[in-house]
């Protein structure tokens, strides 16, 4: 990817070219690293990266995991003590309707919540015997637990994730 941007720099305005941007994967910290060379000669290449705040081991994540693979969601069941796994599809009706419900429970349980496209990981979805969207699949301590198809309403799914987090 090629990009320009400006940085200010000790009063001056450096012109970058960024020249290599790559995106690393990973349940735990997800970052970007912008490697970049100044147009102006002023200095050396500069790295600049964005974190993203990812709990450590059994903390909840306040937001959604998307999953990008078999082994992306072993790591993430096996690195926090509850998981919610969702395999949704975008053009799911129920799906769509259950997106905000998933979104609240990430944030006020004790759960990670991620998300499996089954468009775009087929056989991922069939090794769980998928057959219909939405379906979601709990796990406690990197076991499955629980598997439940169609859009449940919140105060069962926060019940399913509390009896496993007690």
């Amino acid at each position: 990817m090629m990009d320009h941007y400006s940085a200010p720099l000790a009063g001056y305005s450096v012109h970058y070219h960024v020249r290599y941007t790559r995106f690393i994967p990973n349940p735990l910290i997800q970052y970007c690293a912008y490697y970049t060379k100044p147009l102006n000669a002023i200095s050396a290449y500069v790295v600049v990266m964005a974190t993203d705040a990812r709990g450590t081991s059994g903390e909840s994540l306040d937001e959604p995991i998307y999953i990008d693979g078999r082994r992306h969601l072993e790591d993430v069941t096996t690195a926090h003590d509850v998981v919610l796994v969702d395999f949704y599809a975008d053009w799911c009706g129920p799906c769509q309707m259950l997106n905000p419900v998933l979104e609240g429970l990430a944030d006020t349980t004790e759960a990670v919540i991620a998300k499996v496209d089954v468009d775009e990981h087929q056989q991922l979805a069939g090794s769980f015997g998928v057959r219909g969207v939405p379906t979601l699949v709990l796990f406690a301590d990197g076991e499955q637990v629980e598997q439940q198809s169609g859009a449940l309403p919140e105060d069962r799914l926060r019940t399913l994730i509390e009896r496993h987090t007690e």
